[in-house]
């Protein structure tokens, strides 16, 4: 069974009840059970959440290790922790896929939210598609067999 890493960041917890009319009503409890649904035969959906960083940092190494793939939802840490940077950089230079998503579209919000620094070093970014970002990301991964580890 190959796993896929679904990372996500700061208060994504609150899914489903912070600003709904900015994130949508479905909560990550929700999100992971539709990647669980969705996932195709022989790919393990592994969902986390944290609002720390150095947490965060650590499980990008461990889908390095292990050579997991990586859906990723930085939150805030999106626009300024190049930590988080060098971590996914980490990631991808093992030959692994890191796949940013985002609930809305950063570029369409606030100034500050439309830099990346994740971005210039993932595979590729998902934004703007609310939570059907993670089952778009997914997808990509089950259709690229050599990706999912």
């Amino acid at each position: 069974m190959r796993r896929v890493l679904v990372l996500n960041g700061p208060n994504l917890q609150r899914l489903g009840t912070r600003e709904p009319d900015v994130y949508g009503v479905v909560s990550l409890p929700e999100v992971a059970a539709a990647l669980a649904a969705a996932a195709p035969a022989g790919l393990e959906v592994e969902l986390r959440q944290t609002d720390d960083e150095a947490e965060l940092i650590g499980w990008l190494h461990e889908a390095a290790d292990t050579a997991s793939p990586v859906i990723l939802n930085p939150a805030a840490f999106t626009h300024y922790s190049y930590a988080l940077h060098d971590a996914v950089r980490i990631v991808t230079a093992a030959g692994l896929p890191v796949v940013e998503v985002h609930v809305t579209n950063p570029a369409a919000r606030e100034a500050f939210r439309r830099e990346s620094v994740v971005s210039p070093v993932a595979t590729g970014v998902i934004a703007g598609f609310g939570t059907d970002g993670y089952l778009l990301a997914l997808d990509w991964v089950g259709k690229h067999p050599a990706a999912a580890g």
